[in-house]
Formats: structure tokens, C-alpha cells, sequence
């Protein structure tokens, strides 16, 4: 087996390696990640092809991150932001004492920024109006199916599928992975024009969101879940979720919101509003226990 290329990055900040990374984890049973004794596996794609990256902390300040595969180079050159390096959080300030909280228990929380749209859009696109067991179970499908082998000597790791992987799935193998029309038309056509919605994480921002939102069945939900991963956007706020409204609303003012009042308490944090409601998560703000649910549903059966 090839050597892998190896690279150290320093940083001068408290950093949560594997809270920092976390947003990318599609449950514990992700494919496409591992995490072993404080090391974190990540299997991906790239523009040159597949990659694996190993991160590790070698000693105070400092990750060591080794890369394997076509796309190695590309992955490495892309630690740093992976790893919040271009995150900056120096305007940030705490309105509810519940974020401040938040900050004081996620002291070493960084955004990351795969720098990579297609990876983190095939899981968003599969999240889109199911439960995450629903979600996460065709993830583990797709994966393993039709992704790639991990490069590297880590076995049962795979890549998310590439565009040219996804165009070729048949009719019936979308069923058997349980995963309906609507969101295999929008990955289908979000494969035509892969190449064009990369562009998105030098645009950033809103500009690079509403990029995203020119594929038919990527709405603001999809564009926000997206942009907080790819480059790490910190005031994209996932507009449409089922629980975020009534966890901020139960966090900020004690009751349930919608959308609208969601966004009108969470302005006090505008520009970091992604940022703040990580921060609420990291306090430990969870959906109450009373909220409703989505069913589960086996697209499998219908």
C-alpha cells in the first residue's frame, strides 16, 4: 500500500477536533467517517478523485493529518479550513445567558468548511422531510453500494457516490435504498450540474446559498444544511426544520416558534445566527420531549 502524504497543522486556539467535525457525521453508522480512540477517519470525494484523511492530535496545538487516494493533495491543502481556521467568531457577542453557556461548555467549537458541495448536498438532499433514521439508512446505502472504496488501510470506509455514480443508479435501486421520487429527481439534477454548484463555496454567503437554490427541490432548508458545511457559513439557519424553531424558541423565550419567530429572536445574532444556535445545542437545549415528531416511514414498502 502507498505511503500517504502527511502534513502537521498548527493552531494557537482551543480546538475541539472532534466537535468541530461533528456536523459532518451522518450518525453513528456513517460510512463515510470513523472515529477511533480521538482520531477521526473522513472518506471523500474530490475533483480528482476519491480521498481518505486521517486527523489526529500528535501533541498540544498541533493535528497531524495523513491522506490517501487521487484526491490526497486536495484534502490535505484543505485541513486548516476543515478545521476552522477561516473561521472568524471575533464579532460575535452572547444576547441570552443560554448562549453564553453554550460558549463556555464549546470553547474549542470552530465552523469547519469541507470546501466540497456535493458530499455534504447528497446527505442534505436524503434529510430532506424524513427523520434522520430514515435519512441515515439510505445514506449507509447509497454509500456503500455505488460509493467508492476508502483509499487507505482502513477497511469498510466508503466515499458518497460521485455525480457520475449517482446518473447511473437505476430506477429500483433508488426504492430499494428507500429513497422517493422527490429527492431522487433533486439529486439527479443537482449530478447534471455538480460541476457549476462547486462554484457556491467561493461565492459564499447568501450568494453562494442561492446558487445552490437554482436546482429544482434545493430550497432554503437544503442551501442553509449545506453552506453550514462546505464553507462553513455562519449565519445560514436551516429555515424549514421540523425541530429548530421550537428548540430556539424553548431555548431564547420558553415556548414553541415558527420560522418567522424564530428568525425575529435569533436577530440580535445576525451574521451568526448558525453560530448561535450551535451554541444552543452545545448547552445542552434539546427538542422537549412533548414536541411532535415526524413518522418513520420505509419508502421501501411503498
Amino acid at each position: 500500500m502507498d505511503e500517504p502524504l502527511t502534513r502537521d497543522w498548527h493552531h494557537d486556539h482551543p480546538l475541539d477536533l472532534l466537535q468541530v467535525l461533528s456536523p459532518l457525521r451522518r450518525g453513528n453508522g456513517d460510512p463515510t467517517t470513523r472515529v477511533e480512540q480521538g482520531e477521526l477517519w473522513w472518506a471523500s470525494t474530490t475533483a480528482h478523485g476519491p480521498a481518505t484523511l486521517r486527523l489526529r492530535r500528535v501533541r498540544p496545538g498541533t493535528v497531524r493529518a495523513s491522506a490517501w487516494g487521487p484526491g490526497a493533495d486536495a484534502v490535505l491543502a484543505g485541513v486548516p479550513d476543515l478545521l476552522g481556521a477561516s473561521d472568524d467568531d471575533s464579532d460575535f457577542r452572547s444576547a441570552h445567558d443560554v448562549v453564553t453557556r453554550g460558549m463556555r461548555n464549546a470553547s474549542g467549537m470552530r465552523l469547519c468548511a469541507s470546501g466540497r458541495v456535493w458530499d455534504v448536498l447528497v446527505a442534505a438532499v436524503l434529510e430532506q422531510k424524513v427523520t434522520n433514521r430514515e435519512a441515515w439508512r439510505s445514506w449507509r446505502e447509497l454509500c456503500r453500494r455505488f460509493g467508492h472504496p476508502a483509499p487507505g488501510p482502513v477497511e469498510k470506509l466508503w466515499t458518497v457516490p460521485d455525480p457520475h455514480q449517482v446518473r447511473r443508479i437505476r430506477d429500483w435501486e433508488w426504492h430499494r435504498a428507500g429513497i422517493d421520487g422527490a429527492r431522487r429527481r433533486t439529486l439527479l439534477a443537482a449530478a447534471s450540474s455538480a460541476r457549476s454548484l462547486e462554484k457556491a463555496v467561493a461565492l459564499r454567503g447568501e450568494a453562494g446559498r442561492d446558487l445552490l437554490q437554482k436546482i429544482p427541490g434545493i430550497g432554503p432548508w437544503t442551501a442553509a444544511e449545506v453552506a453550514q458545511r462546505a464553507w462553513g457559513d455562519p449565519d445560514a439557519v436551516s429555515v424549514g426544520d421540523f425541530h429548530l424553531p421550537t428548540i430556539v424558541g424553548t431555548a431564547l423565550v420558553g415556548h414553541p416558534l415558527d420560522d418567522e419567530g424564530m428568525l425575529d429572536v435569533l436577530s440580535p445574532y445576525e451574521g451568526h445566527r448558525h453560530r448561535a444556535v450551535r451554541y444552543l445545542v452545545a448547552a445542552g437545549v434539546r427538542r422537549p420531549r412533548y414536541a411532535p415528531r415526524l413518522p418513520v416511514r420505509d419508502f421501501r414498502a411503498i
